[in-house]
C-alpha cells in the first residue's frame, strides 16, 4: 500500500506541469471561434476609430505636413497639389486607416496576447507582459524617427534637386503615401529588439548565436532598408543605422535574460 501511495505521489508531482496548462486545453473549434472573436473585436475598434480619425483627419493631415514645411525656410511657399476630383477624398479615408492602424496598435497587440495567452504556461504568460508593453514603445520610437530625423532630411534630399525651370510640386497623396509607409514600415522594423529578446526569453536563440550572426544580419537589414524605403540613400541609411544599432541593443537584452536564467537555476540547484 505505501508502495502504491508513493508510485501515486511521483505521478501526481509529474504531472503538475501539465496541470498549468491543462484549464487552457481546448479543441480546434473553440480556438476558432476565440480566433474569430478576437478578429471582430479588433475589426470593430479598427473601423471606430477609422470613423474618429476621419472626422479629424484634416488635423491629421496639418500634422504629417510638418516635416515638409520644414525643408521650406518660408512655409507659405509650400504647395501640394491633387489631379483628380476624388484624390484628396480617398486620401483622408487612407489618412482615416493610417491613424486607427496607429492609435489601435496596442489595442491589437493586447488582442493578440489574450488569444495566445491561454496556450502559454503560468510563468509564459508573465514573461510577455513586458513585452506587450515595449512593443507600443518602440513602434512610437519608430515614428519619432520617420517624423524628426528621416522625412525631412528625405524631402531635403529630393527638393534640393530642384532647378529653375523644374519644381517640385509634390501631389498630396503621394507624399502622405511616402509619410505613411515610412511610419508603419520603421515602426514596425523597431520591434526587432522586442522579437529577438522574446526568442531568448523562450530558449531558441542565444548571445552567441546573435553574435556569429551579425554578419548575416547587417546584409537583411540593408535588404530590408532597400525594400521598405524609397530609392535614396537618406532613407535607406536613415532605417539601416538604428536597426543596426537595435540589433546590438537585443544581444545585450539577450545577454540579460540568459544571465536571469543562470541565476535562477543556480538559485534552484543550491536550494535542492
Amino acid at each position: 500500500m505505501a508502495d502504491s501511495k508513493r508510485i501515486e505521489d511521483k505521478s501526481k508531482t509529474a504531472q503538475e506541469p501539465e496541470d498549468e496548462l491543462a484549464g487552457s486545453e481546448a479543441p480546434l473549434l473553440e480556438h476558432l471561434i476565440e480566433l474569430r472573436k478576437r478578429l471582430i473585436h479588433s475589426a470593430i475598434a479598427i473601423v471606430a476609430l477609422m470613423i474618429i480619425c476621419f472626422i479629424f483627419a484634416g488635423r491629421i493631415f496639418d500634422i504629417l505636413l510638418n516635416p515638409f514645411r520644414s525643408i521650406y525656410p518660408n512655409p507659405g511657399d509650400m504647395e501640394l497639389i491633387y489631379t483628380a476630383p476624388q484624390e484628396f477624398f480617398f486620401t483622408q479615408l487612407n489618412l482615416a486607416f493610417f491613424g486607427a492602424i496607429f492609435l489601435g496598435f496596442p489595442y491589437l497587440a493586447t488582442q493578440i496576447y489574450r488569444f495566445v495567452a491561454p496556450g502559454l504556461y503560468k510563468h509564459e504568460r508573465k514573461a510577455l507582459v513586458p513585452y506587450l508593453i515595449a512593443t507600443p514603445i518602440f513602434f512610437l520610437l519608430g515614428a519619432c524617427m520617420v517624423y524628426f530625423v528621416v522625412l525631412p532630411m528625405a524631402l531635403g534630399f529630393f527638393a534640393g534637386m530642384q532647378t529653375e525651370e523644374i519644381k517640385l510640386l509634390a501631389k498630396v497623396s503621394e507624399y502622405l503615401g511616402l509619410a505613411m509607409t515610412l511610419i508603419l514600415a520603421f515602426g514596425v522594423c523597431f520591434q526587432l529588439p522586442v522579437v529577438l529578446t522574446l526568442l531568448a526569453q523562450i530558449d531558441l536563440i542565444n548571445v552567441e548565436q546573435l553574435k556569429k550572426g551579425r554578419r548575416y544580419a547587417i546584409v537583411g537589414i540593408l535588404a530590408v532598408a532597400a525594400f521598405i524605403t524609397p530609392p535614396d540613400p537618406i532613407s535607406q541609411i536613415g532605417l539601416a543605422i538604428p536597426m543596426y544599432g537595435l540589433y546590438e541593443l537585443a544581444i545585450q537584452s539577450v545577454r540579460m535574460v540568459e544571465r536571469r536564467r543562470a541565476k535562477k537555476l543556480a538559485e534552484e540547484a543550491a536550494s535542492a
